[in-house]
């Protein structure tokens, strides 16, 4: 019976899935979800890859996906990936859906599957991974995460207990996940950049898990990440399997590993991609490939659009971030990381802009958890608060001491451009969250539309 149902489940949608792209659907969501209410099992009888990778984590396991997916095709291996659905469960069955033979058998050579962290208790036990990459671990939406420690302790209970682990150890709180599996880490060596003491309104991790006497660190990166160690027991971070030196200068990470000593290029100068490009990296060396060759594989790899890019426009830069929304350590990443660049920027934000966060609420208190206090800079000259969530950004930013006189709110996000001063030779950053992509890039064009537009109205005038 549980053969015929998944057989049900495969083929209704696989037809489902041409039917959609037919009437020009996106067919990543709905054919999974159809396929577990047919076939609960599904999951657990569908082919998979003789080789499967699990990427989770709080933060970066979106972007370490996509630059392990573009490496290993690169290499020349056929690569199932749910990049284009979601990390749950019903994304991850569209994604099996769509690379399964009609009989239900695989037909790519590995796969790298994105696995939420707060849902891997229901994709974990259906797959057999042979790597299981753990970014890292922060707050993230409290009305469903919590706690790291809790997640960390979702993970602990529902890796696999044969699967190897790939883990962050400037991560205190994530390397300590499944401890029982084997486990190979990696990290960044110190920064010139780096800290002692934490510069973040949040820091989850200041107590000894042994022995509950204050942590201590030799250097801190930001939040909790860094080399932590007791001053009254033996616990410390763990040596770095894969350790990395970044030059900025010259826009590499050295990496050193026992097989010796490998260069590659940085996709980004944010710590971090920095750490995205180490981890996609040290994947690729645990799973077979030779320092040269997981080297060559990224040398092409590239932050994904949907997350990053940037162009000029008539001396503007107009650059697109994403921020992920009700998460304050990714707000507060790319806050430190703006604040830093060197030239006069304005900020457009609308990190919550879907109709669905209208209807239900969420506890924003991951707006006060963020460090809004890094745009009190005197290269931001203008922050333009809009969408949801646009006065509430706007009183954040006043608590954090910024000018009243230098935010502005709009309620249309499409209308926000019309704030902007768009001064040539300075940026303007577009943050958006994982819900709106698409309404950030038709902001972004609205942005280029007004600078064109005044570059025309400048040149009449001539």
């Amino acid at each position: 019976m549980k053969k015929i149902s998944f057989f049900v489940a495969l083929w209704s949608c696989k037809f489902l899935r041409i039917a959609m792209r037919v009437f020009g659907r996106n067919a990543t969501y709905l054919p999974g979800k159809v396929a577990l209410k047919i076939c609960p099992s599904f999951l657990s009888q569908v082919g998979k890859p003789a080789r499967c990778i699990a990427v989770t984590g709080t933060n970066g396991k979106t972007t370490s996906a996509n630059l392990l997916i573009v490496a290993l095709k690169k290499h020349g291996l056929s690569v199932l990936d749910n990049s284009y659905g979601s990390n749950t469960p019903i994304g991850l069955t569209s994604a099996l859906v769509k690379n399964a033979s009609l009989f239900g058998k695989a037909k790519k050579d590995i796969a790298v599957l994105e696995i939420d962290e707060r849902s891997s208790m229901y994709m974990f036990p259906h797959i057999d991974f042979e790597l299981v990459v753990v970014t890292n671990l922060f707050r993230d939406s409290i009305m469903r995460n919590a706690h790291p420690e809790y997640i960390a302790k979702i993970l602990s209970d529902t890796i696999p207990t044969g699967a190897k682990l790939l883990l962050n150890a400037d991560d205190p709180i994530a390397c300590r996940a499944a401890p029982d599996n084997p486990r190979t880490y990696f990290g960044i060596e110190r920064m010139e950049s780096d800290v002692v003491e934490c510069i973040n309104l949040i820091n989850d991790f200041q107590v000894c898990p042994k022995c509950q006497s204050n942590i201590t660190y030799e250097y801190r990166r930001y939040h909790h990440i860094g080399k932590a160690y007791c001053p009254n027991c033996d616990f410390k971070s763990p040596k770095y399997d894969y350790s990395g030196y970044v030059d900025m200068e010259h826009n590499t990470l050295t990496i050193t590993d026992k097989s010796g000593v490998q260069d590659i290029k940085l996709p980004g100068d944010s710590v971090f991609n920095i750490y995205n490009a180490l981890t996609a990296y040290a994947t690729l060396r645990e799973i077979g490939l030779d320092p040269e060759e997981s080297a060559v594989a990224l040398d092409e790899a590239a932050i994904p659009a949907s997350r990053y890019n940037e162009i000029e426009v008539n001396g503007v830069r107009i650059i697109m971030q994403m921020s992920k929304e009700r998460n304050a350590l990714a707000c507060s990443r790319v806050f430190d990381y703006i604040a830093s660049r060197p030239e006069q920027k304005e900020l457009l934000l609308m990190m919550n802009s879907s109709g669905d966060a209208k209807t239900w609420s969420e506890n924003i208190c991951w707006l006060y958890d963020s460090d809004f206090e890094f745009l009190n800079n005197e290269r931001i000259s203008r922050v333009v608060t809009t969408g949801t969530r646009g006065l509430d950004y706007n009183l954040r930013l006043r608590f954090a001491g910024v000018s009243s006189e230098k935010i502005c709110f709009e309620e249309r996000e499409i209308d926000a451009p019309k704030k902007l001063a768009l001064e040539p030779g300075s940026s303007v950053y577009i943050m958006y969250g994982t819900d709106a992509i698409d309404l950030a890039y038709r902001v972004r064009d609205a942005v280029k539309e007004r600078i064109l537009a005044a570059g025309a109205n400048n040149t009449q005038g001539e």
